[in-house]
């Protein structure tokens, strides 16, 4: 069954296009991360798909239903807002419980629902509580409950854990995963954060210029992402993009960067030469390694994040990220200013024009 069908969805604010033409379609019970930078458009989605707005066109399906001009109570919808919106003169039982107040829910089947979602969250020794007496973790866990409180199939989740600290965020992660495992219910999640998507997702929508450019599972767009917006933001650190040329020699091409020259295997789709090379900071390497690209590099910066350490380099003017971790004994150390040997498998550095894939190197020309 598909819980979620967008198809052509338009959404203007005066001469401000925020939405068009977006496509969307989400499989019951699957995790859906729809993941975009600040100002992409998600927040907007979201109150199409909740019914708090309408769409300028196109149509919204829930469960196989139009329901594009239905109410928001009548979508059957549990919406966790992205601020904590908790009463403070509420106890946590009475935040968790005031949705089913309000839908005139008979007092006898609130206290199980309460203790449901209470367990669920592991906030069963805070529902006598007021908000002012717990943390930011607490009052987020409350938040989710009271979305969760709503007897349904599916969720949406608006950035709930933005402004949390990243162990803390960790933790959260854990609890919305397995929550939503145990309900077996769709949940669309929406967030500006890589690590969130990956972490969380079973399926990531990549929302951008107000279009959904490509969605899978997250393994999928992480390894063979088809657009460099993919490519950078679906990861931490960012992913590399190196200027390059396509030329053809004879039946064989070639693509041209000032760090080194490569074969290429693919399609092209446009006259253009102008190409870039997309690499992962983890698929570069200090050293040389067999059958791989090689070219020598200058160490600008080193950032200590603990468990692994990023490296700022120059490779003949082209500014580079690598990751070392730190149980890595392959891996050298290295300083601030010293000159040494990277390398990268060719078949890793995806090749991009006019910003879609169209192919990958094939080794040292």
């Amino acid at each position: 069954m598909t819980a979620i069908a967008l198809n052509n969805l338009a959404k203007r604010y005066g001469r401000k296009q925020v939405l068009h033409n977006l496509h969307l379609s989400v499989p019951a019970g699957e995790f859906m991360v729809v993941f975009g930078l600040p100002a992409s458009g998600k927040s907007v989605l979201v109150r199409l798909l909740t019914g708090r707005e309408s769409p300028d066109q196109g149509n919204i399906f829930l469960r196989n239903t139009d329901v594009t001009h239905l109410s928001p109570g009548e979508r059957n919808i549990g919406y966790v807002p992205q601020s904590f919106a908790l009463y403070p003169h509420f106890t946590v039982h009475q935040n968790i419980a005031y949705p089913l107040h309000l839908a005139r829910v008979p007092k006898i089947d609130v206290e199980p629902e309460v203790q449901r979602v209470a367990g669920l969250l592991g906030i069963q020794s805070l529902l006598d509580r007021k908000p002012d007496q717990l943390s930011g973790g607490q009052k987020q866990r409350v938040a989710i409950a009271r979305g969760l409180i709503k007897r349904t199939d599916l969720y949406v989740l608006d950035a709930p854990l933005v402004g949390l600290d990243f162990k803390l965020r960790e933790r959260l992660i854990d609890d919305l995963k397995r929550t939503q495992e145990m309900l077996n219910v769709t949940f669309v999640y929406t967030t500006s954060d890589a690590v969130e998507s990956l972490m969380l997702a079973s399926q990531i929508a990549v929302l951008y210029g107000g279009e959904i450019i490509e969605n899978g599972p997250p393994e999928s767009l992480y390894t063979a992402p088809q657009r460099t917006q993919t490519l950078q933001s679906v990861a931490f650190p960012q992913a590399n993009l190196i200027d390059g040329t396509l030329s053809t020699q004879g039946s064989r091409q070639f693509i041209e960067t000032p760090a080194f020259r490569a074969g290429f295997s693919g399609q092209p789709n446009g006259p253009t030469p102008q190409v870039q090379i997309g690499v992962r900071p983890e698929q570069i390497r200090i050293g040389t390694t067999p059958g791989a690209l090689t070219c020598q590099a200058r160490v600008l910066l080193r950032e200590d994040l603990g468990g692994e350490e990023i490296l700022y380099l120059d490779a003949q003017g082209v500014q580079l990220t690598t990751v070392l971790r730190s149980d890595d004994q392959t891996q050298q150390h290295v300083d601030i200013d010293q000159s040494v040997t990277i390398s990268m498998q060719p078949q890793q550095l995806i090749v991009f024009q006019q910003g879609r894939r169209i192919g990958v190197c094939t080794g040292s020309e």
